[in-house]
């Protein structure tokens, strides 16, 4: 029997969407700025890697021709000569934002059918209703922040104060994202769980996509994130590929942060990691345990925290070529049957600025021993992904998307 792996890149953006002007995204491009900055010199790591980007697996599968298809044309270190040995296009999304639960919906199958809502530019961010709201039912002293800001810089900012008061520190960012971030000693890592909770509760009639728990550790001058984030989602529309794979009692494994994605809906066995590296051994051990009709859902989101909102040209670059070599070795352990797709959820293009997420096309490579390398073109919407794997599985139709098996 059939099975299905659906491996999203985080970030991993293939060129601007038509309406990236509404997003203040016109000109973006993750795979072709980075591969120019490789060509350039700009992206060495000394010790690491040097000179143009090389992904001769992605490139072989047919990475090179959606980039030449997406953006009109083809990025150094990229061949449109050679003939793909993968099924390959990009998508485009429906969904009215950039943010990760709204891409992953959408590759699911099923698009949101709302906007998400956002907190202004403004300090304070957060009503003031919101916030009395969450001190009262919080029972806490009050909370820190309470603005934009990046969570590395705001943890040491205020991380001694929040040690000193226990008033969390909240914070937010042009995605719809309310973080919070606490001490694991001193405040207490299931406190800070629990506390989520109950914000995800009341952010939910603003539509907020995300809360997420940011615990730490250390002292004043050297505070740390630990590995211990939870994302909080709102409910995912029905019908996605999760749900159709659950109704027919099949295997599902959600590797990285699916499950929370997905606000643990049908997201079956769950498997985290300390990074991309482990999750990708994790998806290496389920290729031989799952079992036929299942399906393996995984992020890998090192590309998009650790590079994309960065702004580090040369780390992103690493991480795409580490990523290609390990794709070769999951390659190497598919059997007949099985249909792999790799894909992203939004851009975010290390070379623009800011540090927000970029609307963008994102590739659509599909392969597996029986899958016939093809063309499959502009996909209208990631919804496609989801409704193809439906089909592959045998599965009902999945909310949106046509199939394009």
């Amino acid at each position: 029997m059939a099975r299905a792996f659906i491996l999203v890149l985080d970030s991993f953006g293939c060129g601007g969407a038509a309406d990236a002007a509404a997003f203040g995204d016109a000109g973006a491009d993750t795979l072709g700025h980075i591969a120019r900055a490789c060509a350039e010199g700009r992206a060495d790591l000394k010790g690491l890697r040097q000179g143009p980007l090389r992904l001769p697996m992605m490139n072989a599968l047919g990475l090179g021709h959606i980039a030449q298809a997406s953006t009109g044309q083809c990025p150094p270190g990229l061949d449109v000569a050679l003939r793909p040995e993968g099924a390959w296009g990009y998508g485009v999304e429906t969904s009215k934002g950039k943010d990760t639960p709204s891409g992953h919906w959408e590759i699911a199958g099923a698009p949101a059918a709302f906007a998400f809502g956002y907190f202004p530019p403004t300090d304070p961010a957060f009503p003031p209703e919101l916030v009395a709201d969450i001190v009262k039912r919080g029972k806490l002293p009050g909370i820190l922040g309470d603005t934009h800001a990046s969570g590395i810089a705001i943890i040491d900012e205020l991380g001694e104060e929040h040690q000193r008061s226990g008033k969390p520190i909240l914070y937010t960012s042009v995605d719809s994202v309310l973080q919070i971030a606490a001490h694991e000693e001193t405040f207490g890592r299931e406190r800070l769980y629990d506390l989520c909770v109950l914000v995800r509760e009341l952010v939910d009639p603003l539509h907020i996509a995300r809360v997420i728990a940011r615990p730490f550790v250390g002292t004043p001058g050297h505070f740390h994130r630990t590995p211990y984030r939870r994302d909080y989602s709102i409910q995912p529309p029905h019908g996605n590929i999760l749900d159709r794979a659950a109704e027919a009692e099949r295997g599902i494994v959600s590797i990285g942060k699916i499950g929370d994605i997905f606000a643990h809906r049908n997201s079956g066995e769950m498997i985290k990691g300390a990074d991309d590296q482990a999750l990708l051994d994790a998806t290496l051990t389920t290729i031989n345990t799952l079992p036929d009709g299942g399906l393996v859902f995984a992020n890998y989101v090192d590309l998009d925290t650790d590079f994309g909102h960065r702004r580090n040209v040369a780390g992103y670059a690493h991480g795409l070529e580490i990523f290609d070599r390990r794709l070769g070795e999951i390659s190497g352990r598919l059997r007949p049957g099985d249909l792999c797709i790799v894909t992203a959820d939004h851009g975010n293009d290390p070379t623009w600025p800011g540090t927000d997420h970029t609307r963008e096309h994102v590739p659509i490579l599909a392969f597996g021993p029986d899958i016939a390398p093809r063309p499959i073109g502009r996909r209208e919407t990631f919804a496609d992904i989801g409704a193809s794997v439906a089909r592959h599985l045998g599965l009902t139709p999945t909310a949106s998307g046509i199939s394009w098996l």
